[in-house]
Parts: C-alpha cells; structure tokens; sequence
C-alpha cells in the first residue's frame, strides 16, 4: 500500500510536517509494510514559507528591511537550494500584523523589494511569493521603487511613498532598475479576484480594514486608476482589470505588469512546488487534513485542493481534523472521502492543542483508520 500524506498546519499546535509524520507513525503502526511518503502544505498564505522550509529542508534566510510604517523589521524568506527558489510572504515586510498604525496614505512595500533584492544578491532568481495580509494601498509603488523604478509627479520630482503618491504620478523613469529582475521568475499564490480600481477593487474592498476611511476611499481609488493608466502608457501594459491585480493593495497589479509575474491560486502553486502529484499517480490512500474541517474547507482550502489531485488517480482521500463543524459534510461532495476528528475524550482547547498531545491524538486515529484498509 502506497500512502501520500500531505496535511495542513494546525494553527497554534502542530506544523504541516508534525501533522504528516504523526500520521506516518499511525499508519505504520497498522500496516508496517506501506510505502508513506508526506509531503508539506499550505495554502500560499501564512505559514507556507516555514512549512516549505521544513518540508522541502530548506533555510531560512532573516533580513531587515523597512517596514510599513518605514521603521525597520525583521522579515524573512525560506531558500530552497535544490530549485534555486526564494519563499516568502510579503506580510513579513509590510504585514498589517507589524504594528498598530493604519495609516495607507504612507504605508509602503519598500520592505518586500529589499526583502527581494536580498535573495537576488545571493543568486537566487526563482521566486513564489504569498502576498496576502499586506498594510499597503500603494499598488506596489514602494517595491518597485526598492527596485531602482523612480516614480515622479509633473515637475519631475519623486512622489514619495505609500497611497499617496498614486494620484501625483505623471511619470515612471525606468532606466534605473535592476537588470537581474529581468532573469528572475516571480510566482505569486493569489487566491483573490479583484481587479485593482472600482467598487471591487483593492481600495473599496480592502481598504477600510487597513485604516481607509469613507472620505479617502474615492481620492485613492482615483489614485489606483492614474498610476495604472500611467503604467500603461510606460511599460505598454494595462492589468488593471486582470483578476488578481488588486490583490495586497494593488500589489498583485506591480507583480504582473512590471515583473511578468504570473499569479496562481495559492493551493496550486505550492502543491507544485512540493511535487506532490508525481507521488500520487500510483498511490491507493492520500491523507490530508487541517485544524478545523468545516465549509470553508470545501470552498477550495489547502486539503480540497490535496482532495481534487487524489480523484484525478482514484486514490481514496481521508482526512483528519482537529475539529470537524456539521457543514463539513460538504468535503465529500468536493473530493473528500470520509473524515474524521482527531480529539478523544473531552479536554479543554488547550489540551488539545498541546503538541505531544496532538501528535498522539492524530498518531492514534490514524493507526485506527487504516487497520480497516
């Protein structure tokens, strides 16, 4: 029996690779001969960059940079030596979660170009970066200009950092910029739609949680569509409606029209990265699983996208959970075979979350499941 194990971090417990190898131990406890291969999964978003590091035995890589707010912060990415790849989010360098200031007429990804240009100087040009739970409206201005972009108002001045300077721009002086961005390969785990202006753009949409208030959110949305059609005119591209290009302030914009980056559904990119489905072409079982199993996961969450592989070879698709809410019912529709909770017996949250505990817990249910298979 070939077993594919690929289970999401259990959020404040176990990592992706504890979940997985606490299952290994319980399969192998129930079947001594199978073959168990487990693999790290994330979603593209928080956690990915640590759950590639270990999985993929990677090295973390702490840098400072400039920060939201332009003070400095320790950021980090993962290397990955095999593909020459940089993991990173870019929340590490211009994060909502760094501070306690919504100020998005200022607030800048000046952090993320340095976080970037930092791996670029060590020879690294394959990148896949997460980019949600930025501060920023800036529409990726402040990375661009790390990068050597000068972004200038009608008098030929900088505009600055931060939303702000959206409206001013009348210009973009490109002769600056790094030449090695042109070797690099940017892929971005984007699990949002949005283009970058308009009513379901990045400002309307995301903006009031990083601080926009009522009376800004038409000045920067306004601001949004200057520096877009000002793009179009310089780089002979215009994104702006490209599902994705409001994604982290207009982050996701920067990415496709100045680096070529490609954008792709977070669950996909980095089941690629971890060349998951060459192990599952002949595998019987795959195991998944996350802390909570609920509707949301099958909405298309990191353990339905594992799901969808398995069908794809008719491996049969189990997964494991902390807790597991009445509408999880909809996992089987979306690829899940059965499920089950790994908690035994009545405990407190935090017992449950305890790491050993867990371990066990996940380690024993398992070993049950598949001494029926």
């Amino acid at each position: 029996m070939k077993v594919v194990v690929a289970v999401d971090s259990f959020k404040g417990s176990m990592t992706s690779m504890e979940a997985g190898m606490a299952v290994k131990a319980g399969i192998l406890a129930a079947k001594k001969d199978a073959e168990v291969i487990v693999k790290p999964l994330a979603d593209g978003g928080e956690g990915t960059t640590d759950a590639l590091i270990e999985g993929l035995k990677g090295e973390r890589v702490d840098v400072t940079v400039t920060g939201p707010y332009h003070e400095p912060v320790q950021a980090y990415y993962g290397y990955l030596r095999e593909s020459n790849t940089a993991v990173m989010e870019m929340a590490t360098a211009a994060g909502i979660t760094l501070s306690d200031k919504k100020e998005p007429m200022t607030a800048t990804t000046y952090g993320v170009g340095e976080l970037i240009l930092h791996a670029i100087g060590r020879g690294i040009r394959n990148f896949i970066i997460g980019i949600g739970g930025s501060a920023t409206n800036d529409g990726g201005v402040g990375m661009l200009r790390a990068f050597g972009y000068k972004f200038l108002d009608e008098k030929g001045e900088d505009v600055g950092e931060g939303g702000q300077a959206l409206a001013r721009i009348a210009s973009v002086e490109i002769s600056d910029k790094k030449e090695l961005l042109s070797q690099c390969n940017f892929r971005i785990a984007c699990d949002v739609t949005n283009p970058l202006c308009g009513s379901q753009g990045a400002t309307y949409i995301y903006g009031p949680q990083k601080g926009v208030t009522p009376d800004i959110l038409p000045v920067l949305d306004a601001g949004m569509k200057n520096y877009a059609e000002v793009t179009a005119k310089v780089i002979g591209k215009d994104n702006q409606n490209a599902a994705g290009a409001g994604a982290a302030g207009g982050l996701g914009f920067a990415f496709l029209n100045y680096l070529d980056g490609e954008l792709t559904p977070g669950i996909q990119l980095i089941l690629d990265a971890v060349h998951v489905e060459e192990e599952m072409k002949d595998a019987d079982v795959v195991v998944t699983g996350e802390g909570c199993l609920d509707y949301q996961t099958a909405m298309g969450k990191a353990p339905v996208g594992v799901a969808k592989l398995g069908k794809k070879y008719c491996a049969k698709t189990i997964a494991f959970a902390g807790s597991v809410t009445k509408e999880a019912v909809a996992c089987n529709e979306a690829g899940i075979d059965a499920f089950f909770p790994i908690v035994r017996g009545i405990s407190t949250l935090e017992e449950a979350m305890d790491l050993d505990t867990a371990k066990t817990n996940m380690a024993a249910t398992a070993e049950q499941v598949f001494r029926l298979l």
